[in-house]
């Protein structure tokens, strides 16, 4: 196949492009800057430089392409209200263009790349493909609303009959991932965290690796018109990182942030974050963690895609333990 991913520089992107690389497949991918992107280029992927800002531009990529993976998205949680507008056009601006630009150029089949925080929050129950949040409950974060809003998008074009298979992560870490969940994790096994804080959010933790495995399988038989869960070890973050720590024989940092003090400090001034070097909007970051829990079921994935992620420990070692 011929495959187009929408942004080939996040650590899933780099596991699916290594993957479709190695099965012999070609890949084209749009890139924001070329020189971020030095492992494609030295995979042989194609790069099309350009922000997916035009479904015309998008339409010209997909010529000659059998399917393609839309990754593209903007997570931040706790950004200024003066980014909110470019990560409403990241998430749903984007997916909308691609979504038309699919129908136009006649595809055989998209992968989206959701996330199972489109769920919101469970409340520590683990739910599957068919649960549908409160929206009583509002958001979480922008990204939450946006990557939501997104998601429904995409969901009506399945229901109108486009050749589309939507995938949800669980909560990525590994060897290039940079996210939250994945820096704590690196942390705790590198021994480098100076505090514990918001430990009882509940993760579905899942390698990068696992994630990519999954979306390509999605892409070869996936269901068009269904959702696949491709969550891991749905657990509490202080155990997580437990287990992190016991992986590299460090202790855990013995300082840990009072909730009470967590909450105050969501009242916090955007200056006054911004002068200590934090998110400017703190409130979302506290929101997004304390005591949420994202747990999901692969269930649905592993008996129609064989997929089957790795538990927590064994991955942290594939992910972190270098020598």
């Amino acid at each position: 196949m011929r495959v187009l991913l929408t942004s080939g520089t996040g650590p899933i992107a780099l596991a699916v492009a290594r993957r479709l690389v190695r099965g012999g497949d070609r890949v084209v991918a749009v890139v924001r800057d070329p020189d971020s992107a030095v492992e494609l280029i030295d995979l042989g992927v194609e790069l099309r430089v350009g922000d997916l800002s035009r479904t015309a531009a998008i339409v010209d990529v997909l010529r000659g392409c059998e399917g393609a993976v839309h990754l593209a998205a903007d997570d931040r949680v706790g950004v200024a209200a003066s980014d909110r507008p470019a990560m409403l056009e990241a998430n749903v601006g984007v997916t909308h263009r691609v979504l038309d630009a699919v129908s136009v150029a006649r595809l055989e089949r998209l992968v989206y790349v959701s996330t199972v925080g489109i769920f919101g929050d469970t409340l520590g129950r683990i739910v599957d493909e068919r649960h549908r949040r409160d929206l009583a409950y509002g958001f979480l974060s922008h990204a939450d609303e946006t990557r939501f809003l997104a998601h429904r998008a995409v969901e009506e074009r399945q229901a109108a009959g486009d050749p589309i298979v939507v995938v949800l992560p669980g909560d990525i870490y590994g060897s290039d991932d940079h996210s939250a969940v994945g820096r704590l994790l690196r942390g705790a096994f590198d021994g480098t965290l100076r505090y514990l804080s918001m430990t009882d959010t509940g993760i579905s933790a899942v390698h990068a690796d696992d994630v990519a495995s999954g979306i390509l399988a999605a892409l070869d038989r996936g269901r068009p018109r269904e959702a696949y869960i491709l969550g891991g070890e749905n657990i509490r973050l202080l155990e997580a990182l437990r287990v992190a720590a016991r992986l590299s024989g460090r202790p855990l940092p013995r300082l840990a942030i009072p909730t009470g003090l967590m909450r105050l400090g969501a009242r916090m001034p955007a200056a006054l974050a911004r002068t200590l070097d934090l998110p400017e909007a703190p409130g979302e970051v506290v929101r997004t963690r304390l005591g949420v829990t994202h747990w999901a079921s692969s269930a649905k994935a592993a008996t129609e895609l064989g997929y089957v992620p790795r538990d927590l420990a064994s991955g942290l070692r594939a992910a972190f333990d270098e020598g």
